[in-house]
């Protein structure tokens, strides 16, 4: 049965062992980093303004155990206020884990759904035609492309037979060859957070949500933390062209991350990024559902492979950043026409969850349908300034 998340669903399978922080609107002083105890939802602004300050420290996961802060509600109450329609403005809700940090994904790092985008690239953004050629496609390369290592020699090759059948594909460039696809996914502060509405352009026919595990990378390049991302996807506005990938990516609401970002520590790190399996459900007003699983363990680039490509001495981000990692979540499934495989219907909702971050769950409406972003860099700024803690 649908329903919106509850503490108990949202929170890693540990609760509030972990090092959970979190951004909340409040009424009359505007966002505030919180941390997620046991007690309750802290305030710990006074201690770090953003949460980007406190994923510059030295050690984020102690520095946010020991802040004190004041306890401003419980998760359950957060988590009922949040949702958009039946919300009471005067009480906290969450927003999305991240604020300064710039927001990126990286594309096409997973056989499954490389595969799928040159399969759009084929077909020109029109579902109809997607069966035939995925077999096409299917039949000549194969499924088994996991154990290829992008930027080796076996990769060389496979592009120079590729290209000589009139194959080769930019997708295929970038899922295979040296450079990764690494892209803006949203401007700084227009993501959202989970229990809220996320958007899909109403001109599109063919879309897809894409769960993904995002880490947190400071300004020295370090990965501080990490938390949930669904890189909701236009297959038909990107298929007709990979120079919108703009336009089929970035729209309202359409960059979702959390709940929470877990940092670092003892017990969470780079390693349990490695090896999760996140889940997808799909649930439908129609009755229709989904359930899909995808493992980081299939990922043809090491996360932090991804990480060297984005930041270092050719690129500098003194905010940091959050990384979305790539999906291989491949909507092949038919769920109206058939031979047009899976698109949103509005009102679906989509939970993704893996059992050391939780639970991220959104309702998809349409992007203007959803609430607008109208809090930027500027109203943050007054924001802290007003309260002091700058």
């Amino acid at each position: 049965m649908k329903h919106w998340p509850d503490a108990a669903t949202t929170l890693p399978d540990d609760g509030t062992e972990g090092a959970l922080v979190g951004r909340v609107w409040r009424s009359g002083i505007g966002p505030s980093v919180v941390a997620v105890r046991e007690s309750g939802v802290h305030d710990v602004t006074a201690s770090f303004p953003t949460v980007r300050d406190l994923c510059e420290t030295p050690d984020p996961a102690a520095q946010l155990r020991a802040a004190d802060g004041e306890r401003i509600a419980g998760l359950d109450e957060l988590l009922v206020n949040t949702p958009p329609g039946t919300r009471d403005p005067e009480h906290p809700w969450l927003l999305a884990p991240v604020d300064l940090q710039a927001v990126k994904a990286a594309g096409v790092t997973f056989v499954a759904s490389m595969l799928e985008r040159v399969i759009e690239e084929r077909v020109r953004g029109e579902a109809s035609g997607a069966a035939e050629v995925r077999e096409r496609i299917r039949g000549l390369l194969g499924d088994d492309l996991a154990s290829l290592r992008p930027g080796s020699k076996e990769a060389a090759a496979l592009k120079e037979l590729m290209v000589a059948r009139g194959m080769w594909s930019q997708y295929l460039e970038v899922g295979i060859g040296p450079d990764a696809e690494i892209f803006t996914k949203s401007p700084v502060l227009a993501a959202i957070g989970g229990a809220t509405d996320a958007g899909v352009l109403t001109s599109s026919r063919w879309n897809n949500p894409e769960p993904e595990m995002v880490i947190v990378i400071s300004s020295a390049g370090a990965v501080v933390g990490a938390t949930l991302g669904n890189d909701i996807n236009l297959r038909d506005v990107e298929g007709r062209s990979a120079l919108l990938l703009a336009k089929a990516k970035d729209n309202n609401a359409s960059a979702v991350l959390g709940p929470f970002v877990r940092l670092f520590d003892r017990s969470f790190g780079i390693d349990d990024v490695r090896k999760a399996a996140v889940t997808l459900t799909v649930e439908g007003d129609d009755g229709y559902r989904l359930d899909a699983v995808s493992s980081m363990s299939a990922i043809s680039r090491d996360p932090l492979e991804l990480v060297g490509q984005l930041i270092g001495p050719h690129h500098q981000y003194p905010d940091g950043a959050v990384l979305y990692l790539g999906t291989m979540f491949a909507p092949v499934e038919d769920r109206d026409t058939p031979g047009e495989g899976f698109t949103h219907h509005d009102g679906d909702l989509v939970t993704i969850a893996t059992p050391r971050l939780g639970a991220l769950v959104n309702r998809i409406r349409p992007s203007d349908a959803c609430e607008p972003w109208n809090f930027g860099l500027a109203d943050l700024m007054r924001s802290l300034s007003a309260r002091g803690a700058l």
